[in-house]
This record gives C-alpha cells, sequence and structure tokens, in this order.
C-alpha cells in the first residue's frame, strides 16, 4: 500500500475544498490489505506532518472500533461484511504498544481507544503476548517507555474494571506480574515530585483504581502486600503540594498533577472503604477482610484525612475533589466505632468550620447568578454532577452524622438558631442555617421535640425572608418550605401563609431561580398538605401559566415533573386550559429540539423527554372530555410529527414517549388522521422495527379493537399490520418483540372472528410455525405461536385443518399437523395466566369436536381431558387470586344490582363467587368429604386448599359478617383441618399432637368466622412445629407475622420454621418437586402474562366461557361419537373424574348466574 497516497488523501480530509474527494479515495482504499498497518506507520513517523498524523490516527481509531471484531452475515445475507484481515490485526497487534509509547499525547489518545478495542476481542484467545510486551517496557530502565507501557496496562485493566470476580482470572493472571513491578515503581518515585514522576504515580494509582474499583483481587491482595499500598495511598495523600503551584489561577488549580494524584489516591481510599472495608456493610467474603481494614488501616488514615479537613479550615488550599473524597471517607467513619472516637472531639469544630460554611451561598454562587441565572439553575439541579461537590459531600456528613450520633444534632441545631435570631447576622450565614436546617428535615421531623417546634421556627424565620431583597435568601427560603412540606401543620393560618407566600414567589417574583424554587415547593405542599391544595384551587390558572413560562425560559426538566403532578392534583380545573398548556408545550419542545445546542446537550433530551411526558399526562387526565381530545389530537399529532419525520439525529429517544402520546389518542375512537399515522408509523419500523415494536403494541392493538370496521374496509391498513409482524417474526428481532408480534396476529384472529379473514387465517399461521421451526429458548414465545394457531382453530376449525395439510416446510415434506398437535398436547402446562389457559381450553374443546380428526388424535387422546384437568385448576386459582385483591366483588355473591360507571357488575365478575361457593358447598361439606378423605387423598385435598386459599386471607383482613360467605369461609377452614389430621397421621413424632388438634379444631362450628378457626389451629400446633411442616413446606399459608427487611443487617438468615422443612438430608426430590410447583403456581401463573394487557374478545364480560363451552363440547361428544368419548375419558382417575363432575357442575352455576344477569 502506498504510504503517500494515504498521506494525500488524509492531507486532503483536513481541507475544506478536498474534503469529499479526500473521503472518497479513503473509502475505495480502506479495505485493502495492508492499509491498516500503513495507517499506524504514518501515526508514527516523525516525517510526516503532525495534523496528518492526528488525521490518521482518528481514522485507524474507528476502523478498529467497527471492523476488528468479527462480525458474521446478517440472517438471509451470504456475503461476509468487511473486516480488517488478520495479516493487518497482526502487525497492529505488534506495533502498537511501541506506538503509544512513542506519539505525542494527542494522538496516544485515539490509539488507546484502538488498544482498548483490540484487547477486549484479542485477550487472551489471539494476543497473549500484551503482557510480556508491556512488562517488557516497564522493567525498562528507560524512564520514556513507562508511561506510555502504563497506559496499555491502564487499558488492559479497564477492560477488565467491571467483570464478575470469576471472569476477571485473565486479568489477575496478568496482574501477578505487574503488580509489584507498578508497587516497586511508584515506592521509587515517591520523593521526586517533579511533574513526569507525578504523572507515572498518578497514573499507576488510576490503574490500582481500576483494579479493586467493582471487586477486590484478594488472592493478588494478600495483608501485607495490601499494607504496602495503604502505605503509599497515605503518603500520597500526606504530602505537601509544591509552593508554586499557588501562583497558578485558584480555577485551575484542579487540573496540576499534584492534586490529581490526591484524588486518585482519595478515590481508592474511601472505595476500598465504603465497599470492602466497612464491617456490617460488605458481603460474605469480604468479612474478613473489612475487620482487617477497620482495625489496621482506617484510623490512620482518617488521622491523615483530619489533617487535609483542618487545611481547608485554616485557608490553605485544598483542591475540591479533594475535599469531597475527604469528606466521604469521613462520612464512611461516622458508622464505627473506632473512627468515631477519633473523629467525635473534632466534630463540632468539623460541622461549624468546614461544613457549614460549604453549605453557605458563596462569592462563585452570587457570580453565577448574576451573570448566568439559569446556568445557576441548571448547577443546582444537576443531579449529574452533584455528587462531586465538597458542598453535597458535606450535606452527606452532616445528615448522617446528625441521624447516627446523637450530640450532633442538638449542637448544629443550637448553632443555626443563634445566626437566625441574630439580625445583624451575614446573610450567607443565614442562607447557610437554612440550607442545614433544611438538610436535616428527615431527622427533625422524626423527633417530636423538634418536630413540635418546627411550624414557629418557619413562621418566625423562615416566612420574613420570602420577602428578601436578597434573592438567593427568597429561593433558600422556598427550598426549606419544600422539605418540610410533610409537617403536620397545627395552625391552618400558617400554613395558608405559607402557601400564599410561594405563590407570590412563583408568579410574582422577577429572579428565575427563585421562581424555581418556589414552583417546587409549592408543588410539594399541595401534594403533602390537602388544605394548601384547597387554597391554591382559585389560583390554579395563574399558577399553571406561571410554569409553563418558567419551564419555557429555563428549559429545567425538574418542573416538567412539577407541572405533572399539578395537573394530577388538579385536572377539573386544568381542562379549561388543557389546550393552550399543550400548544405551550408543544411549542416548548419544538424550541428544544431546534436549538444549536441540542445534540451536544444531555440535559436538553432529559428536558424534551420531560415535555413529551407531561403531553401524555394531559392527555390521559383529559381522556372522558372527548371535545378537549379531539382539540389535543391535532397539537399531539404535530409532535408525533416533528419526531417521526425529521431527520433531526437523536429522534429515536423519543419514540417511546410520542407511541404513548399516539397510544392515548386512539383508546378511545379513532379519527381518520391516525389512521395515516399507521402508514408513517410503519416507515419508522422499516427503519427501527426491532428496537421500537413492543412500544408500537399498545398503539397497534388499538388500531385492531377500536375500530375494526376502519381496519377492515381497507386492505391496505391489515396488510401494514401483518407486514410488521411477519418480518419481526422472520428476522432476528429477540424473543419479546416475537411474542408480541404473535400475539398481535392472535388477537386479530380473535377481533375478527366471524369478519371475513379467511384469506389471513393460512398467512397467520404459516407465519407462527415457521417460527417453531427454528430454535425457540422461551416457552412463552413457543405457547404464543401455538396460541395463534389454536385462534385460528376457533375461528375456522375446518379452515385451519385444511391450512395445516397444506403447509410444507423445506426441513420436511409431511404436512405440519402431527407435528403442531404434538407440540400443543406437549405445551400444555406452560399455558399461563388466565386468558392462554381459556384459549387453550376452547381449542382442546374444539379438537375433541373435530369431525375429521386427524390421525394423530387417536394417539394423544388420553392426555386431552387431563390436561383440560390441569388448565381448569389454574384457572380457578387465578379466580381465587383476584377475589382476594378485589374483595369488593364478594358483594355480588348477595346477587346486588349496584351498578358500576352505568353498568351492571360483569358476569365474569360474579363468577368468581360462584366458583367458590360451589367448590366449599358441594365438594367440602362435612357430608360428602368427612369419609372420603383418607391420607391417600391428601393431593385432592391439597388442590380444594389452594383453590379456597384467598378466601382465607380474605377472613383475616375483613370482619365479613354475611351468613353465606361464613358457610364457605368455615368450610375453607374444615379443609384446612382436615389436610393437618392428615398430614399428622404420616408423622409418628407428632402423632401425639393429633387428639389435641382435633379436639380444639371440632369446637369450631360452620358459623364461625374461619379466620377464628384458623388462628385457633394455629395457636394449638405452634408448638409442635405443625404450621413448618404442613403449611410451610408447600408454601401456601403463612401464620407468622411478616418481619420487614433491615438493609443495614447484612448476611443474616432468617429463622422462621427453617429446621422443620430441612431437617432430613434426602430432601432433594421434594425440592424440585417444589421448585417445579413454584413455577406452574407462581406470581405469573396466578395473575396472568404480560401479553394478557392486550384484550381481546374471549376476555370481554360476554365473551365465552370456558366452563360451559367445554362442558357443552364434551356431553356432544358424548352424545354424538360414544368410542371417542370413551377413548377420551377411559384412562381418567377417580379424582380426575370427580373434579370433571365438579366443572359440570359449575358450568351449570355459572350458567344460571350468567342467566340472572349477576
Amino acid at each position: 500500500m502506498d504510504p503517500n497516497r494515504i498521506i494525500q488523501a488524509l492531507k486532503g480530509t483536513i481541507d475544506p475544498n478536498l474534503r469529499i474527494a479526500a473521503e472518497n479515495e479513503l473509502n475505495q482504499s480502506y479495505k485493502i490489505i495492508n492499509f491498516a498497518p500503513t495507517l499506524l506507520q504514518i501515526i508514527v513517523s516523525d516525517q510526516v506532518e503532525f495534523p496528518v498524523r492526528q488525521a490518521a490516527a482518528i481514522y485507524l481509531k474507528n476502523m478498529v472500533s467497527q471492523y476488528w471484531q468479527d462480525r458474521e452475515p446478517s440472517l438471509g445475507e451470504v456475503v461476509f461484511p468487511f473486516n480488517i484481515h488478520e495479516n493487518d490485526r497482526g502487525q497492529i497487534r505488534e506495533n502498537m504498544v511501541e506506538a503509544i509509547i512513542q506519539c505525542p499525547e494527542s494522538i496516544r489518545a485515539q490509539l488507546t481507544v484502538c488498544l482498548r478495542a483490540i484487547i477486549k476481542h484479542d485477550f487472551p484467545g489471539r494476543w497473549t503476548g500484551i503482557v510480556d510486551k508491556i512488562s517488557l517496557y516497564l522493567q525498562s530502565q528507560n524512564s520514556g517507555s513507562w508511561y506510555g507501557s502504563l497506559l496499555a496496562l491502564y487499558q488492559l485493566v479497564k477492560t477488565y474494571e467491571f467483570r464478575k470476580a470469576e471472569e476477571r482470572a485473565p486479568l489477575l493472571g496478568a496482574m501477578q506480574l505487574f503488580l509489584p513491578r507498578i508497587q516497586q515503581l511508584i515506592t521509587q518515585l515517591l520523593p521526586d515530585a517533579t511533574v513526569f514522576s507525578v504523572l507515572i504515580q498518578k497514573q499507576i494509582l488510576k490503574i490500582f483504581h481500576a483494579l479493586v474499583q467493582y471487586s477486590l483481587p484478594l488472592q493478588l491482595l494478600v495483608n501485607t502486600v495490601m499494607t504496602q499500598w495503604m502505605e503509599i495511598l497515605r503518603a500520597v495523600v500526606d504530602r505537601d503540594v509544591p509552593q508554586e503551584t499557588l501562583e497558578v489561577d485558584e480555577d485551575d488549580r484542579p487540573e496540576l498533577i499534584w492534586w490529581k494524584c490526591k484524588k486518585w489516591a482519595l478515590h481508592i481510599i474511601t472505595r476500598l472503604f465504603e465497599r470492602y472495608g466497612s464491617p456490617g456493610n460488605v458481603t460474605k467474603e469480604y468479612f474478613e477482610f473489612a475487620d482487617f481494614f477497620l482495625k489496621t488501616y482506617a484510623v490512620g488514615i482518617q488521622q491523615v484525612l483530619l489533617k487535609v479537613v483542618d487545611q481547608h479550615r485554616q485557608k490553605q488550599y485544598v483542591s475540591p475533589r479533594v475535599l469531597q473524597q475527604t469528606l466521604n471517607y469521613l462520612t464512611q467513619s461516622v458508622s464505627h466505632s473506632i473512627t468515631w472516637k477519633q473523629m467525635k472531639p473534632h466534630m463540632q469544630t468539623i460541622t461549624r468550620e468546614v461544613v457549614f460554611p460549604l453549605m453557605c451561598y458563596k462569592d462563585e454562587d452570587e457570580k453565577l447568578w448574576q451573570e448566568d441565572p439559569y446556568e445557576y439553575i441548571r448547577m443546582k439541579f444537576n443531579m449529574f454532577d452533584d455528587h462531586v461537590f465538597p458542598a453535597t459531600a458535606a450535606q452527606t456528613l452532616l445528615c448522617k452524622a446528625s441521624r447516627m450520633r446523637k450530640e450532633v444534632l442538638p449542637q448544629m441545631m443550637e448553632f443555626c438558631h443563634h445566626i437566625l435570631m441574630d439580625p445583624s447576622a451575614d446573610p450567607r450565614r443565614k442562607d447557610g442555617a437554612l440550607h442545614v436546617i433544611g438538610a436535616l428535615a428527615d431527622p427533625l421531623l422524626k423527633k417530636r421535640v423538634y418536630r413540635d417546634q418546627m411550624e414557629l421556627m418557619l413562621q418566625n424565620y423562615v416566612f420574613p425572608l420570602l420577602n428578601s431583597s436578597l434573592g438567593y435568601l427568597r429561593a433558600r427560603s422556598c427550598w426549606v418550605l419544600h422539605c418540610f412540606s410533610p409537617l403536620k401543620f397545627h395552625n391552618e393560618l400558617v400554613l395558608r401563609n405559607a402557601v400564599e407566600l410561594v405563590k407570590q414567589d412563583l408568579i410574582a417574583d422577577q429572579e428565575m431561580p427563585v421562581k424555581v424554587e418556589a414552583a417546587i415547593a409549592l408543588q410539594t405542599l399541595v401534594s403533602n398538605q390537602e388544605q394548601a391544595k384547597i387554597y391554591i384551587r382559585p389560583f390554579i390558572r395563574p399558577v399553571m401559566q406561571e410554569l409553563l413560562h418558567v419551564i419555557k425560559e429555563t428549559e429545567n426538566d425538574d418542573l416538567t415533573s412539577v407541572i405533572q403532578k399539578m395537573i394530577c392534583e388538579y385536572n377539573e380545573e386544568v381542562a379549561v386550559i388543557a389546550v393552550d398548556m399543550t400548544q405551550n408545550l408543544a411549542e416548548i419542545f419544538s424550541k428544544v429540539l431546534q436549538s444549536e445546542e441540542y445534540e451536544e446537550n444531555e440535559d436538553k433530551t432529559v428536558m424534551a423527554l420531560g415535555i413529551l411526558s407531561t403531553i401524555d399526562t394531559i392527555l390521559t387526565v383529559m381522556e372522558d372530555h372527548k371535545e378537549i381530545t379531539q382539540q389535543l389530537e391535532g397539537i399531539c399529532l404535530q409532535v408525533i410529527g416533528l419526531v417521526l419525520q425529521k431527520p433531526i439525529i437523536g429522534m429515536a429517544e423519543f419514540y417511546e414517549e410520542i407511541l404513548s402520546l399516539a397510544f392515548g389518542l386512539t383508546c378511545q375512537t379513532i379519527s381518520p388522521q391516525m389512521w395515516q399515522l399507521l402508514g408513517v408509523l410503519y416507515d419508522v419500523f422499516q427503519h427501527d422495527c426491532f428496537d421500537y415494536f413492543t412500544d408500537m403494541m399498545p398503539l397497534l392493538h388499538n388500531y385492531v379493537t377500536v375500530d375494526t370496521d376502519m381496519l377492515l374496509s381497507n386492505p391496505k391498513h391489515l396488510e401494514v399490520i401483518y407486514t410488521m409482524c411477519k418480518k419481526v417474526l422472520t428476522s432476528d428481532a429477540g424473543e419479546d418483540a416475537e411474542c408480541h408480534a404473535a400475539k398481535l396476529l392472535e388477537v386479530i384472529i380473535l377481533q375478527c372472528r366471524g369478519r371475513g379473514i379467511d384469506q389471513c387465517i393460512p398467512l397467520f399461521v404459516d407465519a407462527v410455525l415457521e417460527r417453531l421451526t427454528r430454535g425457540v429458548k422461551s416457552t412463552e414465545l413457543r405457547t404464543m405461536c401455538l396460541q395463534v394457531a389454536i385462534a385460528a382453530l376457533y375461528y375456522n376449525p375446518s379452515l385451519l385443518m385444511h391450512t395445516l395439510e397444506n403447509i410444507r416446510f423445506p426441513h420436511s415434506p409431511e404436512p405440519i399437523t402431527t407435528q403442531f398437535i404434538n407440540q400443543w398436547m406437549n405445551d400444555t402446562e406452560f399455558f399461563l395466566g388466565l386468558h392462554d389457559r381459556k384459549m387453550c381450553i376452547i381449542g382442546l374443546s374444539l379438537l375433541m369436536e373435530l369431525s375429521s380428526r386427524p390421525a394423530v388424535l387417536e394417539g394423544v387422546a388420553s392426555q386431552i381431558i387431563p390436561s383440560i384437568l390441569l388448565l381448569f385448576l389454574g384457572i380457578k386459582h387465578i379466580y381465587a387470586s383476584r377475589v382476594l385483591h378485589k374483595p369488593e366483588q364478594l358483594s355480588r355473591v348477595q346477587g346486588t344490582d349496584e351498578e358500576e360507571n352505568g353498568k351492571r357488575p360483569g358476569r365474569e365478575d360474579s363468577a368468581y363467587a360462584v366458583v367458590f361457593h360451589q367448590q366449599a358447598y358441594t365438594a367440602g361439606g362435612r357430608s360428602s368429604y368427612e369419609s372420603s378423605v383418607t391420607p391417600d387423598s391428601a393431593p385432592v385435598a391439597l388442590d380444594k386448599l389452594m383453590g379456597l386459599k384467598a378466601l382465607i386471607g380474605m377472613a383475616r383482613k375483613a370482619n365479613l359478617v354475611r351468613l353465606q360467605l361464613f358457610v364457605f369461609l368455615a368450610t375453607a377452614s374444615y379443609y384446612i383441618i382436615r389436610f393437618c389430621r392428615i398430614s399428622l397421621s404420616q408423622s409418628p413424632t407428632l402423632k401425639v399432637r393429633q387428639d389435641k388438634l382435633g379436639d380444639s379444631c371440632s369446637q369450631a362450628t360452620l358459623e364461625q368466622d374461619a379466620s377464628e378457626c384458623s388462628s385457633v389451629f394455629c395457636k394449638e400446633s405452634s408448638s409442635a412445629n405443625v404450621t413448618g411442616l404442613c403449611f410451610e413446606s408447600i408454601g401456601m399459608f403463612d401464620f407468622s407475622e411478616e418481619i420487614p427487611s433491615d438493609e443495614d443487617e447484612v448476611g443474616e438468615k432468617s429463622s422462621g420454621m427453617q429446621p422443620a422443612s430441612a431437617s432430613s438430608g434426602n430432601d432433594n426430590d421434594d425440592e424440585d418437586d417444589d421448585d417445579d410447583d413454584d413455577d406452574y403456581w407462581g406470581e405469573e401463573g396466578l395473575e396472568g402474562t404480560a401479553l394478557e394487557e392486550y384484550s381481546t374478545p374471549l376476555d370481554y364480560d360476554n365473551g365465552e366461557d370456558e366452563y360451559q363451552f367445554f362442558s357443552a363440547s364434551l356431553l356432544r361428544v358424548q352424545s354424538s361419537d360414544a368410542s371417542w368419548y370413551q377413548s377420551l375419558t377411559q384412562c381418567l382417575s377417580d379424582d380426575q373424574k370427580k373434579q370433571l363432575q365438579e366443572i359440570y357442575s359449575l358450568a351449570q352455576q355459572r350458567r344460571s348466574a350468567a342467566g340472572k344477569g349477576l
């Protein structure tokens, strides 16, 4: 490769007149073998002009980042994408470390990025030699090679910085070689305070920090080695900075290498203490190290840091980051008695002379307020930078000390009180006093001695300053009211004054920082004080208008949250100005997006997201105001169009929010303009289909279900949606997106049943079954694909069977019918939630009734009914769970005709109670159950118990007095008693308790509350751990009170009932069974899958009743085809036959309930 040709092209990229031609030249050459190594030769050559070398370094960095990793062809493509040739890679690997050592700093920055990418992909597999190469230059006596080789080592360590401990073996193997050398090197250089020496020291500290940042390699850092490093760190922090540094401007001093070196030493010290050296706050593997650190190093290090704090107190310069990290270490020290004892005598001095001044308004604050108040606002509210400020660290130290050490809070409050009482006190000190009090609001409100005085404090010291001539005092006073907004006011007049003063500062103040603080204070007062909400109601219009004005001026994203909460608080009052507000927000959004600094300023993106979220809130609140929603639609479509149609970089960041807006506009009706949006969405999908399809799903679901007539009136609509689903299913979109695509196809089939989409069914079925022929990792995707075909069976059984017989896939010439049915039967247990189980039951019922049965059905006939029984058991438990979480449904058992929102209660809702009444009254009554319960039938009893679990919970939570509820609640208790007696009979060691237990429980009659009966049982059995044996092991009932988790208690094990359930060593099989049971009866199985939120006609009140559908189907089979009925039922056990009879009975009960309109 001719270097001169590349040099000329690179030179052309610097000249605006030649740039396009030069870039074309490079684009034609970069794939040629030896191009990349030639770039590296140009970079290191002193004979080439420096700007050309820089351009070459940037081009090489981009090439390595994009083309170093081996890449395979995308699905459906046969041409391999370009990768840098292995020969070229070898040359670059061979010379990269030397290039970093030789090149100047600006070029090194590009090369180190290259090296990181190479290490990520090639170490240790293809490039173990990097360890030897770095070691060679580190061991060299030529100090000129040290810094470059340390930069290379840093890239190696950074690559593994956040890897799990078990993934760091290659790094730790290399560090066994490097750690002793860099320790020797920094020890050798410590006495030398020259710039070059300290630069190398800083780089070594950065390497050590990356090594221990996330995981501490105890095998490398044994106690003796750690002691040597801690001494190095102590020396770096403790040594003086050269006097000549004081001649540098104070704003530039933090960038001096001496302060940077101290900063990194403190980074390490603080990290070691908080993550690994603080007993009680570390994970198990660091217990021993934490004790050693606290006893060996913590006090000695703290002594040095107290010296640093004292230097700052005496007005000697300490860089902000060094001071911040020092205060962070002291914050950690407060928790431990050994460090607190040393710190305690100095604490009052620290809080008053270090912490307090840092929390006061300062000269730099005043300068920024006057010169750029909007930047002042941005700085004060920027949570991303907040953690690096000494003032934030000081506040954290004060809050923790006040919370944990009893003497700190009274002393500090007395100090602040004196300042506030002094009329001649410096206003900035008053700001600091208010800052301290506001920061301590949490502990102050928890202690009655202070809480009772806070109302008077606000009235005497805060309210007057809300009218101060100094803007920063007005802003601080608003902030204090924000902090104390949860306070319980005893005098309503005080609260009214607070609200009025804050409102005036928001509306009338001329200083924008004051307005921002007033807005936040007003919102928190309204949210926390019911009376404040009433006071502000007459003024909501000017308040909201002013909020919009402040947002427009400041572009502060905190205020978008404020306005959202205010909208929710005053939704009726906001209705009259909703359109104007939305129009203003749309204009602000457009302004933010079109500002020149948008692409460079991350805050602008956060602000824009907040605006979209606010518009979405308005749309949600106004959803019942049809006329307003229609007016909002046009404004929202302008915003949506701005995001979807303008070629602005980063617009994809807003897709989720604008899709939420579009969803809100289509929940009730879909206008012609919103139907036009479907085509725009399809164009977006073509570019970003995989990343945003799941975000599109709610909107697409609306297009299918809200206006089905319009969907079907234009074939293009259905074609667009099918094409999107098909592309997701046939491309590498990820299984979550594929599940959503399959669900959407199912929704279409069920929504359009009887609406003439026969021509679509083969396409839908082919798409999902073809996906099943490829690897499927999750059962959710597998069952979802099966469900589409089941929905097609429900749509038209003969059409589906004809479709299956005609589908051929390349790997098998046979029809797919057999594979489909076998897969379905194998997966029935994985249908979770109500809808999926219901769909599966209906499908299996239709399968039983097929007039022309495929041969495969004969082979699986004995599995169909048991599978349906299992599905019904799951459905029964879901109904129980719903009753538990919706106790208001119980009132419907009484057959009341109460209406909600103009509608009668749904048939399915009242059926919940019917299910349990029937279950308890008929299947569980004494007469039928007493004689049938035996140890062998314990699993059946367990099924019944689990079905009635919800009723026991309700009996505890409510004093239910209706006789009908008593009947089946008490019967549920009877099940518990019987099951426990069966379980006890299996345990010889507890058999002696059986008689007493039975006697106690027999006193409970059917009229007694089930909760009383349960508590009797619990009391009588507690001493023998009956509860643990009978219930804890099956994960059903827990009669013990819940003990809240304490985050500060690390590594403690709960006592509970563990010994009872883990007594034997032969529990592996049982544990496995329990795991399987937990999977089936877990939260997802009971509450439904995430995709169930996309409703179908089956889920409506007038949808198919699965009990009635199955019962009718099986009865028709029995009457029309006796031999087939025999094949279906001949293998049923007695228990399964009983379950089948229960389903028949429940079907009749539900039919009767539906007929009565319950």
